[in-house]
């Protein structure tokens, strides 16, 4: 979807607020590298550069929007505690700036929310609360706790500091590849993507600011075709970092009036996106932090370079990582299911996986059915897990199988 900058729009947050946010973070957060992206680069026929938010404190760029947040309360405030809500990566943003400034924490979560996250979060010092089933229903406990205790609400995107301080992402990016043509960021409430866009609109007018949202949870093509923030019915998605079911009052013009352009990505994309800079770029990526180098994967033509891909956090749990890699393998045809019909008979299903293996692929699963209505008498199921070489192998091993006889129903 495109979504030209709306000149109408007065953005709150400025490039100089970014870099007032800079100077408070000194010291305090890392200047994250950038690394190349070769492969990218070749299927995009373009350098594309993969700025390392993954590499941050506590593995995600929020600890530069709540640190900036925080420090800037006065000692009243700040003798109040803070509350928060958050998925994760804000969560521990939250629980780290606070013990840095040594200020009270409490950090209401999801229940449903990652456990590595709650235990980090609760590492560094915060009190976690789980409660809701989304960030959306923790943000309104966090906001009726804080109503409750006098606490201040350290919201995860909706407010200038939190926006500028996510922006000095975009002071690096510009001091480390200078003629950046076309930067892409994960959007979920607007934080990063509007403090991002301060930046590179004043001072780098001419590069293409592209917000990336999980097609599962994308808020932001309704709310910028309306002019206004829109709530979804829903979400569903692998990318937790990034569902938010509403842009943010304040995150909204600031996104509205600066990005040129917001794309989606299907979970297939975010997986296989996953495994990419497993394989390829050898970084842990979170599912939300990887949506710049999904919508890479699916539209490579699609940007001038040099691309700047934002990998905004690597935060994931290793159950979600073991299923997102699956995802990931399945989509690009290297893990492969197949249902094989084979007779009745001794020997049949070793003759069947001695025509895989001469095939080439490597089975890793087998699983043998005579119960089925569809079945002709005398013939058995036998569901076959196989790894892959990609989709010219996947098409050789059905063909193969085909030809010897076999029915065999494979994904499209």
């Amino acid at each position: 979807m495109v979504a030209p900058p709306d000149a109408s729009v007065t953005p709150p947050v400025t490039s100089a607020d970014v870099y007032a946010a800079r100077e408070l973070l000194a010291g305090v957060v890392r200047t994250t590298p950038v690394a190349g992206a070769r492969a990218l680069s070749d299927l995009a026929g373009t350098p594309v550069h993969l700025k390392c938010e993954n590499l941050q404190r506590t593995g995600s760029f929020k600890i530069r929007g709540a640190y900036t947040r925080i420090a800037r309360l006065t000692p009243e405030e700040r003798a109040r505690g803070v509350v928060a809500a958050s998925a994760g990566n804000h969560a521990q943003g939250v629980a780290l700036a606070a013990r840095l400034l040594g200020v009270r924490a409490t950090v209401f979560m999801p229940e449903r929310a990652a456990l590595p996250k709650v235990d980090a979060t609760r590492g560094y010092g915060a009190e976690v609360v789980l409660t809701g089933r989304s960030v959306d229903e923790a943000v309104g406990a966090a906001a009726e706790a804080a109503e409750l205790s006098g606490s201040v609400l350290v919201h995860p995107f909706d407010h200038p500091d939190i926006i500028a301080g996510q922006g000095t992402v975009a002071c690096e990016i510009l001091e480390q590849v200078p003629d950046v043509g076309t930067v892409l960021v994960s959007a979920g409430g607007g934080g990063l993507l509007g403090g991002i866009a301060a930046v590179l609109r004043e001072h780098r007018p001419g590069t293409r600011i592209v917000g990336v949202q999980a097609a599962g949870a994308a808020a932001w093509p309704a709310s910028l075709a309306a002019g206004r923030p829109v709530p979804l019915g829903g979400m569903r998605t692998m990318a937790d970092g990034i569902a938010v079911g509403r842009p943010g009052d304040v995150t909204f013009p600031q996104v509205a009036g600066l990005i040129d352009e917001l794309v989606t990505v299907g979970e297939d994309a975010l997986s296989g996106a996953l495994v990419h800079c497993l394989e390829r770029a050898k970084l842990v990526v979170e599912p939300a932090g990887a949506a710049p180098v999904a919508a890479l994967l699916e539209h490579p033509d699609r940007f001038a370079g040099p691309v700047v891909a934002v990998l905004s956090g690597g935060n994931v749990d290793p159950l979600v990582l073991l299923q997102v890699i699956r995802n990931g393998l399945v989509a690009s045809s290297r893990y492969l299911t197949l249902r094989v019909q084979v007779p009745d008979r001794p020997g049949a299903l070793a003759e069947l996986l001695a025509r895989v293996g001469t095939l080439g692929a490597n089975v890793t699963d087998v699983a043998h059915s005579r119960i089925s209505g569809a079945l002709p008498v005398g013939e058995v199921d036998v569901e076959l897990s196989l790894e892959t070489r990609g989709p010219e192998h996947r098409d050789t091993i059905v063909a193969g199988l085909r030809a010897a006889g076999h029915v065999v129903t494979a994904p499209a």
